[in-house]
């Protein structure tokens, strides 16, 4: 079961460390079985209970997932697994669509503004006991929101949308709690919630966004938090609607006691309009992230939300890193003011991309999705036969798996860099890799 690898310990402690050290080292791989707790046991001269409490242990630091009789396997992508493990290697001469990377050359030039900031880092030195957010990118960013529609609540700044989400989460669930999220969604989030020990309850998509019959039966199963994707979701392409928008904020209406979080990674990259869901939960958070318009090293983005959630996530993140460069706040505050980016075109470029794509696997008969963003989802009857049969025709893309709990099988296309020459034979290729099916939904 385990190859060569032999768990040790005889404490809970010790036995959760060994099988964490293996996990790392790559002794043991994602998705490979764990013995049975009896039978682990009885092996290690132990009581039961201790193994159970050693898989309790890796399951609360998201090494290893439970699924009752099936029983216990180290995670797809666990907390505690180098990326070298888990990272899809793309053989030479394979084209790569499945990386989840901006277009480099939409992406605004960084030097100026980075030139520009350390000048002024140099005549005004930020010093401990500063402002932790740049009062610059907070009057622009709150008038940037107030246009969209989003409520108003005081702001932060963490480093990207995904610390965003973990440090609200931290700052109201414990383990054990459920958290309400889009299946098929953001594989990183997938991942993340069973890391801080909480539990995923799936709720499906469609085009316009997480379906309100399953986001009211999640919570009316006491999901205690909800995440949502308001554009460009991840890997569906999904937008919430003004329709949508009214019936998941009349699900909301009726648990106002969740926590609610929005993440609205794709501004700057969409040319939809926004439709926040927050005002109807007492607790509450909106995250916008710089990475997918302005480069993915740009580790900022902004939240807002209600007091208690913003104070509570300010405090937790000055006792830790203390805040996210005023430099790197200061060049992003400069690439809005100048204009460093024509988002409408860069969104009407992806949209094109997207949309080519789209049409050429219609005119093959093959259902594909993407309303906005830099991906194109679409469900296949059997994702490994896919995805191997598209490697071998020279086309690197992402299985499904990475970002399903119980949705269909599916692969995910990454468009940003596609050329109009390259979408027939990709086509092509993905119609010779599987048959189309007439099922329209993939929740």
């Amino acid at each position: 079961m385990l190859g060569g690898y032999r768990i040790e310990g005889r404490r809970a402690a010790d036995i959760a460390g060994s099988v964490e050290r293996a996990v790392g080292s790559g002794e043991l791989e994602p998705g490979q079985l764990l013995p049975p707790m009896r039978e682990l046991a009885a092996e290690l001269g132990v009581n039961a209970n201790t193994v159970a409490s050693a898989y309790r242990i890796l399951r609360e630091r998201g090494v290893i997932e439970t699924s009752g009789r099936r029983g216990s396997r180290v995670r797809p992508k666990p907390a505690t697994t180098g990326r070298e493990y888990v990272r899809m290697d793309v053989p030479e001469g394979v084209r790569d669509v499945a990386n989840g990377n901006p277009d480099p050359a939409l992406l605004p030039s960084l030097a100026k503004v980075f030139a520009a900031a350390g000048e002024q880092a140099d005549q005004e030195p930020v010093l401990y006991g500063d402002a932790l957010v740049e009062p610059e990118l907070a009057r622009t960013a709150r008038a940037a929101l107030d246009a969209d529609g989003v409520p108003d609540g005081p702001l932060t700044v963490a480093s990207g949308s995904l610390d965003a989400i973990e440090r609200v989460l931290a700052a109201h669930l414990k383990p054990g709690d459920t958290v309400a999220v889009e299946d098929p969604g953001w594989g990183s989030l997938l991942d993340l919630v069973p890391a801080l020990g909480l539990r995923t309850a799936p709720v499906g998509v469609d085009d316009e966004g997480p379906l309100p019959d399953d986001v009211r039966r999640a919570l009316a199963r006491g999901a205690r938090a909800l995440i949502v994707t308001d554009r460009a979701q991840n890997p569906t392409g999904a937008a919430v609607t003004a329709t949508r928008a009214r019936a998941l904020r009349a699900v909301l209406h009726e648990h106002p006691e969740i926590l609610l979080i929005e993440d609205d990674h794709g501004h700057g990259i969409v040319d939809l309009p926004l439709h926040p869901l927050a005002g109807g939960t007492r607790h509450w958070a909106f995250v916008r992230s710089v990475a997918k318009a302005y480069g993915p090293d740009l580790r900022l983005a902004v939240l807002t939300g209600d007091t208690t959630t913003v104070d509570r996530v300010t405090g937790r993140h000055r006792l830790g890193p203390g805040w996210v460069s005023r430099i790197i706040q200061r060049a992003v505050v400069r690439l809005w003011a100048d204009d460093a980016l024509d988002t409408q075109e860069v969104a009407a470029a992806y949209r094109e991309r997207r949309d080519l794509l789209i049409a050429a696997l219609a005119q093959r008969g093959i259902e594909a999705h993407g309303r906005t963003g830099l991906n194109v989802w679409i469900p296949v009857p059997d994702e490994t036969g896919a995805v191997s049969r598209l490697l071998h025709a020279g086309w690197a893309v992402a299985p499904g798996a990475r970002f399903r709990h119980s949705a269909r099988p599916g692969i995910r296309i990454t468009v940003a860099t596609l050329a109009p020459d390259e979408v027939p034979p990709l086509a092509d290729a993905i119609a010779g890799a599987m048959r189309p099916t007439p099922n329209r939904s993939y929740a």
